[in-house]
C-alpha cells in the first residue's frame, strides 16, 4: 500500500496535530507515573538526610561511650625543654617535683679507617648481642674499656649476618647489617684522613642493656675490622655508651632504658627531652570532655532542626516536605527522646539523668547547656559525668552507649529507618518498571494511530484523485456533446 512521508498532505486533514493531541492524552497516565516516582524519589533523598544526621548524633555519642575520654590527664610542667607527660589514670592528678639528671643514650662505636669503601676486606659470619657492659675502666681517648665484663641481655636473640663475596667491602658490610634489622644502624663517615672511611655502628635502642658485644667467624681482617668485646679484645673505638636516664620524682630515684618512663608516676607516661629541675601538675582533662558533651548537644539539635525541615508545610505554596507526616521519622524521634529522658541505673549516690550536669530539654525540643552547671560537675565529680555517659565493655550503661547502640539498631539491615528506606527502593524500582511498559503501551497505540491515519490519508488521496479524474472526464463529455 502507499504510504504518505507527511500526515495529512494527502487529505488536506491536519492529521499530525491530531495525532499529537491523541499522544498527549494516551501519556496522561505517564505523567502521573512520573509525578509518584518524583514524589518517592523525594522520601528517598530525605531518608538520606536524616540517616546522615543521625550519623553524626551517633559519633558524638560514641566518643561519649568511652571512658578513655574521662580518664585523661594533662601534665604541665613549670620548666619548659624538661619533659612532657600525659596519662589516663585519674589518680595521677596532683603536683610533683622532677629532676632529670641524666638522659639515656644509644652505645655508638666506630671502625678502623679504611682506605676505600669498595674494596674486598674478608668473609665470615658477625654476630651482635646485647648487654650490660660491668665494672672496669673506660679509656676516653680510645673508646675502650680495660677490666670490665659483660652481661648479655638473654631476652634478645642474635642475628648472625653473613659476608660473603657480595657483600665484603665497606660499603657490602653497612648494607648487610642495615638489611638485617640486627638492633644497630650502620653508616659510614669520612674524618678526611689518609685512610678517612669509617664505619659507624649506633645500637636502635638505648639504655645500659644494649651495649655491644661483636663476635666474628671468619677472615682475620674481617675479625681485626669488627671483632669488639668490652669484656676481652677490642677493635672498636666506643664514642657514645649506652646509658639509663636517671630522674628523681618527688625524692624518688628511678632509672629507665628509655627517654620514654612508663609508671614513674602511676598511668602517666614522661617524655624526657633534656636535663634539669621542673615541677609537673597532673590535672584531668575536663576541657576535652565538656567539648564532647557540647558536641553531642549541637549534633542532637542538628538532628531536631533536620526533622523540622523535613516535616514543614509551606502555606503560600500549599505544599509539604517530603516527610510532613512521615511514621517513621516521629517514631525515631520519639525513641531518641525517652533514651535520653530514661534515668540511668546506679547507687543512691550516682548521676542518673543529664539535668544533673546542666543538659536539659527545651520547649521546642531541642537540648540546651548549663555551663556553669556542667563545669561544676566536672571539677567536682568527673567520675559521676563519666558513669552518666560510659561504661565498660559488656556493659550497656551510659547514655552515649545507649545513643549509639539504638542509632545502630535504627539503621541496621531490618532497622526502622533502614526498612523504609528499601521499601522506598523497591517502590521506586516498581514505579519505573510501570512506567516502561507503560511507555511501550503509548508508543504502541500511537503508532496504530499513525499507521490509520496513513491509511486514511492514502485512501482520502486516492478519492481525490478518482474525484478529479471523473470530473476531467464528465467535462470533456460535456464540451464534446456541445
Amino acid at each position: 500500500m502507499a504510504t504518505i512521508s507527511s500526515l495529512g498532505v494527502g487529505s488536506n486533514l491536519d492529521l499530525s496535530s491530531l495525532l499529537t493531541q491523541l499522544q498527549t492524552a494516551e501519556s496522561q497516565p505517564l505523567v502521573a507515573l512520573e509525578a509518584k516516582a518524583k514524589s518517592y524519589t523525594s522520601k528517598l533523598s530525605a531518608y538520606g538526610t536524616l540517616q546522615s544526621a543521625l550519623g553524626v548524633l551517633q559519633s558524638a555519642a560514641q566518643k561519649l561511650s568511652d571512658p578513655a575520654l574521662f580518664k585523661t590527664v594533662t601534665g604541665t610542667p613549670t620548666v619548659s625543654g624538661i619533659l612532657s607527660a600525659s596519662s589516663t589514670d585519674p589518680s595521677s592528678a596532683g603536683n610533683y617535683t622532677i629532676n632529670v639528671s641524666q638522659l639515656a643514650q644509644a652505645q655508638s662505636a666506630i671502625t678502623a679507617g679504611q682506605v676505600s669503601t669498595t674494596t674486598a676486606i674478608g668473609s665470615g659470619t658477625i654476630t651482635i648481642d646485647f648487654g650490660t657492659i660491668t665494672g672496669g675502666t673506660l679509656n676516653t681517648t680510645t673508646g675502650q674499656y680495660s677490666g670490665a665484663g659483660f652481661t648479655q641481655d638473654t631476652t634478645r636473640t642474635a642475628k648472625p649476618i653473613t659476608i660473603d663475596g657480595t657483600n665484603n667491602t665497606l660499603a657490602g658490610i653497612r648494607d648487610a647489617i642495615n638489611a638485617a634489622d640486627a638492633g644497630v644502624t650502620a653508616s659510614i663517615v669520612n674524618d678526611g684522613s689518609g685512610a678517612p672511611n669509617r664505619l659507624v655502628l649506633v645500637s636502635t635502642q638505648t639504655g645500659e642493656a644494649s651495649s655491644m658485644r661483636i663476635t666474628v667467624d671468619g677472615d682475620a681482617a674481617l675479625q681485626n675490622l669488627l671483632g669488639n668485646d668490652p669484656a676481652g679484645t677490642q677493635n672498636l673505638q666506643q664514642t657514645a655508651a649506652a646509658q639509663n636516664a636517671k630522674l628523681n620524682v618527688n625524692g624518688i630515684a628511678i632509672t629507665s632504658g628509655s627517654n620514654t618512663v612508663k609508671e614513674a608516676i602511676q598511668g602517666t607516661t614522661l617524655t624526657l627531652v633534656g636535663t634539669g629541675n621542673t615541677g609537673l601538675s597532673m590535672k584531668a582533662n575536663t576541657t576535652s570532655v565538656s567539648t564532647a558533651i557540647n558536641d553531642f548537644v549541637k549534633a542532637y539539635n542538628s538532628l531536631q532542626s533536620t526533622a523540622s525541615s523535613l516535616t514543614a508545610y509551606d502555606a503560600d505554596t500549599q505544599t509539604g516536605a517530603a516527610l510532613m507526616g512521615d511514621t517513621t521519622l516521629r517514631n525515631l524521634q520519639t525513641r531518641i527522646r525517652q533514651a535520653l529522658t530514661t534515668p540511668q541505673a546506679g547507687g543512691p549516690d550516682d548521676m542518673k539523668v543529664l539535668t544533673e550536669i546542666g543538659v536539659g530539654f527545651q520547649k521546642d525540643g531541642t537540648l540546651s547547656v548549663d555551663s556553669t552547671k556542667l563545669d561544676k560537675a566536672l571539677s567536682t565529680n568527673l567520675e559521676g559525668v563519666s558513669k552518666l555517659f560510659a561504661s565498660a565493655t559488656g556493659s550497656t550503661a551510659g547514655y552515649g552507649k545507649q545513643l549509639d547502640a539504638l542509632v545502630t539498631d535504627l539503621t541496621k539491615s531490618g532497622g526502622t529507618l533502614k526498612a523504609a528506606t528499601d521499601g522506598i527502593t523497591t517502590t521506586i524500582k516498581e514505579l519505573d518498571e510501570q512506567y516502561d511498559a507503560m511507555q511501550a503501551r503509548v508508543d504502541a497505540t500511537v503508532d496504530r494511530y499513525r499507521k490509520q491515519f496513513n491509511q486514511l490519508d492514502v485512501l482520502i488521496s486516492s478519492m481525490n484523485s478518482t474525484m478529479s479524474y471523473l470530473t476531467q472526464q464528465f467535462e470533456a463529455m460535456n464540451a464534446s456533446t456541445k
